[in-house]
């Protein structure tokens, strides 16, 4: 064994990067090489260098000799030749670096095969690898390389030529003949002929197993990920199939034993290893910036530095003339200093370069992002819009001058401009072989691959998802842990011997790459061509990719850049062309006022729909419990709206300072500058960093090492900081049982702490949009239709916003609308491109016939006039049904009877007007016109089927709504809409209700009825589930557009929240069977019966209750009491609410100190309940979904 561990090396491996194809994660593999004893191992993915970075740094650290290769394809032509022949007639080769040269060459020809060779498969031919063979060793590859191939068809002579032609071109010492042991009977034949050939053309043999799969035991596995690749089951009988199960990563005995009459074979594998050298350069390649012929790159920046902060500090002069410009300069000459010395000046101006050029160009640029806002020299230049002195930003936060790392600029762009910016970009640095966007992976996550698996098992679809939706909703959970938390897993496997073969398979598959896609931001630029560093790929949309991720493409010393599209930017865009198009004075954003009273009024009311960050229903409520004042405020709610905050209790105590209801205390006095803002809690890294500079003499760059250890949680790093922190402190006279007490709180906070830099970038973002809310809400509200003009669900929220700050949204026009939502006199005109079916191809004629020759005066002249090529029947019947022909003062019902007439009379009239010999008799205009013909005198459609049609061609309604006369019993008797549902958490008690719009009916397996059924409200659509034990009680009411009142539980699955139906009711008895509800959606009052401690609890506990719930100071309708016995901690029911918590759907375990009210009574009348509210402990009153599903036929 172990001799033959010494002679032995896998040459022919297919890892996970080879997609859908190789089953072999890396750690597993180094793992088993080292295992097997192995000095080496190989990495040889079809087509591409993906994981080859990845693969070499996990080899090292394993000690472990990487050896670099690819499994290239051979077209039989030329790269130019792409035909179906050419496509059958590819060939493989096995290409291994055996120093920088060779890697180097070998990222050339992956490059080229991807980027120029692409027809079915990544491909190179004769004459590539004839220039590119320098430093390349060659293996003939599987059954499917050029010279096995012509072996098994009986073509030896062409089989010597080849083989002569490859040795010749890579070298007499550089190509290997390959004999497999693959356990296919063919295989056989060509090792024989392969030993032949060997001994008669002097060509040395090698041993290898063309590797798939690591295991033997994953044969099955490795071929359910061949049908996910190829879209069969496992059923079917003409699929992709490997026809043996022996490609599994071999013991090097087992492998020595089969090859020991090949002379040579097993002992090469270890030759050719030896001779692999290769070792990646991890030093940094800075793009350059090119100088000008008078100044140099240095004498650049510094003078587009100081440039930028003369006129930086006007601005601040004008704001705060008594500023200290001291800090300032000294400051930014501190900073210059630093980027100098670090070298990284060229970086600074390529990234203030493509800002520069995007605002000249009209594209919106975000004010910062991440820690860069911390940098005078990042404000000075333009790169960021927040100064860092004023917001209390640190550099070394961003750039530690004692830990040499790249800087890291993120820039956020408009979406629509992001574009425009890469490409210039591109021509500028090099194009796309100096500058390329970065590769990213799909991968097969726990639900994901059990619906993929399920589908290749053939097992029936609603089972596979069922199971895929029993997986908790929990980020990046896996599978294993999914199956620990959720019993039904092992039950079913238990069960049913199918499901545990597909768990068993998930888990060998689950985590592999799915297929290669474009980071949504990463740009990487080159100081060389990028091909000299690594291998390059061509994206969906032909742009040009690197092979290597994020992550590997830094750690090969390559500086990336993030471009991110960020749609807010878009709409505060939008929103000041709509400003200056009303003929107002445009606001100056860079400059704004951060003291608006009116922008922090709507703050403090939760008025924040549509505003960055700040929209979601648990901001809105932290908006109106803290009831932010100063933009610190803003600064410091988007760094505490996160999940480690809000699980601490931090948040609470927060808000409870602010207001003065909880004492600011100051462990020492040193602290109350650094935290004063934040009323004495440690939110921010920066404040960390302080902490320790003030008390323990930290410098900067030492104090960002304490944050990213605490940050990241380093026990022993956290050891040694305690040390010199206690040490410091000491050194200061500070009391030592303080100073500990204080590094104890900083440990605590620091891991929940957050970047200040980033959070005052993004809140200055928040701010704004919450501005433009405030001042200009019809141009604001305009910009964010427009933004979602693709999406009718945002058109939905943000028309139901219009609606409830009184903004009319007008129908679409075709003599008033254009592509996007514009202003109109105070009111919001529809866009044309958000009507269903009409393109932007179609508005664009429709316009620009407007803008030529005036207003519509009719469908017949609409029809006469527009290009009906581009605008064809479907389009006019969306804008007839719409509404945008009413401006005509047809009838709708009138005009889609009449269609048919417009067009044949259009087309006639353009044919005559088109005539080339009108020419002879006049003008046109002198022409004959041809009458056209008359509407028909029919009646308008009734209302209701008006707004059906309506609905089919906006996708929702605007001129009215079936629903209308219930908007006060939605709102008194819900506590959800479609919008806001899906922010309630798992099982949450729901009320909701609106106009049924789709029903779909089917049996359990035990024949019970059941449904799944749609409701739409003025927010949108809401599906409901209707188990069999709801279904008896609701049955007549199921019927399409019947307005019902739904109450249930909400069940959250994957990105989508249904409603498990509880009861059912006619809106229209809602007053005569149901109690209002106490609503935070609509601030409706409510009231609930609760039994306290003593009767003198009650009443306050009560008027608390309905404050909390309805965020009025009004007493509650009807509340009653009586004496109960004193509880204790432990002998308070289970279910306690602690009345500090103004949640009606959370409930905790009582303590000595909550357990004060026992809502025992939910009922306010004989009616029904307010609330509908359990205890965790208490059975629900269905069994769970999923359970229920599986029965269901």
């Amino acid at each position: 064994m172990v001799s033959a561990a010494a002679d032995f090396v896998h040459l022919h491996v297919h890892t996970q990067y080879s997609l859908l194809d190789g089953a072999i994660r890396i750690d597993p593999l180094i793992d088993q090489a080292k295992a097997y004893g192995m000095e080496a191992v190989a990495i040889t993915d079809h087509g591409t260098m993906f994981g080859v970075l990845e693969f070499h740094e996990k080899a090292k650290k394993a000690g472990l000799r990487p050896i670099i290769g690819c499994e290239i394809y051979v077209a039989p032509r030329t790269i130019r030749d792409k035909t179906p022949e050419d496509a059958k007639g590819l060939t493989h080769l096995v290409l291994l670096a055996e120093n920088q040269e060779g890697y180097r060459n070998l990222c050339k020809l992956a490059s080229i095969a991807q980027m120029d060779g692409f027809y079915y498969r990544p491909r190179i031919d004769r004459q590539l690898l004839a220039e590119y063979s320098r430093g390349l060793i060659g293996l003939t590859a599987c059954l499917h390389g050029e010279i096995p191939m012509h072996i098994k068809a009986g073509r030896i002579e062409q089989a010597d030529a080849a083989a002569r032609w490859y040795q010749q071109v890579l070298g007499e010492d550089n190509y290997f003949l390959e004999v497999q042991n693959n356990g296919i009977p063919i295989q056989e034949t060509v090792n024989a002929a392969l030993r032949d050939m060997s001994a008669r053309l002097d060509i040395p043999l090698v041993a290898s197993n063309d590797c798939h799969y690591l295991q033997k035991e994953d044969v099955r596995a490795h071929d359910v990920l061949l049908c996910i690749q190829t879209g069969k089951t496992v059923h079917e009988t003409n699929r992709f199939k490997f026809s043996t199960d022996q490609l599994y990563f071999k013991a090097p005995d087992e492998m020595a034993s089969y090859f020991q009459d090949y002379p040579g074979a097993i002992a090469n594998t270890a030759a050719i290893a030896r001779r692999c050298a290769y070792e990646f350069d991890f030093s940094y390649h800075f793009p350059q910036f090119a100088p000008s012929a008078e100044q140099t790159t240095e004498e650049i920046f510094d003078a587009t530095v100081r440039a930028g902060f003369r006129e930086r500090m006007a601005k601040i002069r004008e704001k705060h003339p008594d500023i200290d410009p001291a800090a300032y300069e000294d400051r930014l000459e501190y900073e210059i200093s630093v980027i100098r010395e670090m070298g990284f000046t060229g970086y600074f101006l390529i990234v203030a370069d493509f800002i520069r050029f995007a605002k000249d160009n009209g594209v919106p640029v975000g004010p910062g992002r991440g820690s860069a806002a911390g940098s005078m020299v990042a404000y000075a230049m333009g790169i960021t819009d927040l100064d860092p002195i004023e917001h209390g930003l640190i550099f070394e936060r961003f750039l530690n001058p004692a830990r040499i790392s790249m800087p890291d600029i993120d820039v956020d762009f408009c979406i629509n401009g992001r574009e425009k910016v890469l490409d210039y970009v591109s021509e500028k640095y090099g194009g796309g072989d100096y500058v390329a966007q970065i590769i990213t992976y799909g991968k097969l996550k726990t639900r994901a691959v059990i619906r993929d698996v399920g589908r290749a098992l053939d097992i029936p679809l609603k089972e596979v998802d069922t199971i895929a939706k029993m997986v908790p909703d929990v980020l990046n959970i896996k599978l294993d842990e999914a199956i620990a938390q959720e019993p039904k897993f092992n039950e079913l496997a238990a069960a049913r011997p199918e499901i545990d073969e597909l768990l068993n398979i998930c888990r060998v598959l689950e985590g592999l790459p799915r297929h290669a896609s474009t980071h949504a931001a990463g740009v990487v630029i080159g100081d060389r061509p990028l091909v000299e560093y690594l291998p390059l790929y061509r994206g969906k949309k032909g742009e040009v990719v690197t092979q290597f991720d994020m992550k590997h493409v830094e750690l090969a010393g390559l500086v990336k850049f993030d471009f991110l599209g960020l749609r807010n930017l878009t709409v505060i865009e939008n929103t000041l062309k709509l400003i200056a198009a009303q003929g107002q004075s445009v606001p100056d954003m860079v400059n704004i006022d951060l003291d608006d009273q009116e922008t922090f009024t709507l703050l403090s009311r939760g008025d924040t729909t549509g505003v960055f960050q700040l929209e979601s229903a648990g901001m809105k409520d932290l908006l109106v419990r803290l009831k932010p004042a100063s933009f610190a405020d803003i600064t410091a709610l988007v760094a505490l709206y996160r999940p480690g905050p809000l699980d601490s209790g931090m948040v609470d105590d927060f808000v409870e300072r602010k207001h003065g209801r909880r004492a600011v205390e100051y462990l020492l006095p040193e602290l109350e500058p650094i935290l004063e803002e934040t009323y004495g809690v440690i939110l921010y890294q920066e404040q960390v960093m302080k902490i320790a500079a003030v008390l323990a003499n930290y410098t900067m760059a030492k104090a960002d090492d304490l944050r990213k250890a605490m940050g990241k949680k380093i026990q022993a790093k956290m050891a040694e900081h305690r040390d010199f922190f206690m040490a410091g402190a000491r050194a200061n006279a500070i009391d030592e049982d303080r100073a500990r007490t204080v590094f104890d709180l900083m440990e605590k906070f620091g891991g929940y702490g957050f970047n200040k830099s980033h959070s005052a970038a993004y809140a200055l973002i928040a701010y704004q949009t919450a501005y433009l809310k405030a001042h200009y809400p019809v141009e604001f509200l305009a910009a964010l239709l427009t933004s979602e003009m693709h999406s009718t669900d945002g058109v939905v929220k943000f028309i139901a916003e219009c609606r409830s700050h009184s903004i009319d949204v007008l129908p679409p026009n075709i003599n008033q609308s254009g592509t996007c939502f514009v202003v109109d006199d105070g009111r919001i005109r529809y866009g044309l491109v958000a009507v269903k079916n009409v393109g932007e191809a179609a508005i664009e004629a429709i316009v620009a016939e407007r803008e030529a020759n005036g207003s519509f005066a009719s469908l017949f002249d609409f029809c006469s006039r527009v290009d009906l090529r581009r605008v064809n029947k479907r389009v006019i019947e969306s804008l007839i049904t719409c509404g945008a022909f009413d401006t005509t003062g047809a009838k709708r019902s009138q005009m889609m009877a009449a269609l048919e007439d417009a067009l044949e009379y259009g087309q006639r009239v353009q044919k005559e007007k088109a005539d080339p010999q009108m020419g002879l008799f006049g003008t046109v205009e002198s022409a004959p016109t041809l009458n056209a013909p008359e509407l028909p005198p029919i009646e308008e459609w009734e209302a209701r089927h008006a707004l059906a049609q309506e609905k089919e061609s906006l996708g929702f309604y605007l001129s009215g709504h079936p629903l209308d006369r219930y908007l006060e019993t939605i709102e008194k008797f819900t506590n959800a809409g479609a919008i806001t549902v899906k922010e309630l958490p798992d099982k949450a008690a729901v009320r909701i209700g609106g106009l049924i719009s789709g029903i779909r009916q089917l049996r359990t397996k035990r024949g019970d009825p059941m449904a799944f059924v749609q409701i739409e409200d003025l927010q949108g659509t809401t599906e409901l589930i209707v188990f069999p034990d709801s279904y008896r009680d609701c049955e007549a009411l199921l019927v399409e557009d019947q307005p019902v009142l739904v109450q249930g539980q909400a069940q959250k699955e994957e990105n989508a929240v249904r409603v498990v139906v509880e009861k059912m009711i006619a809106m229209e008895r809602a007053e005569e069977t149901w109690t209002p509800t106490g609503s935070t959606r609509r601030r409706s009052t409510g009231c609930i019966r609760f039994y306290a401690i003593t009767a003198a609890t009650a009443a306050p506990f009560c008027t608390w209750w309905t404050r909390a719930a309805t965020r009025r100071s009004s007493p509650p309708s009807r509340c009653s009491s009586r004496p109960a016995s004193p509880w204790t901690g432990k002998s308070a029911p289970s279910w306690a609410m602690r009345p500090s918590t103004p949640d009606a759907h959370r409930w905790y375990p009582p303590t000595a100190t909550n357990a004060v009210v026992v809502p025992s009574a939910i009922d306010c009348s004989p009616a029904g309940p307010a609330v509908s509210a359990r205890s965790p402990s208490a059975p629900p009153r269905h069994p769970p979904a999923d359970q229920r599903l599986q029965s269901a036929g």
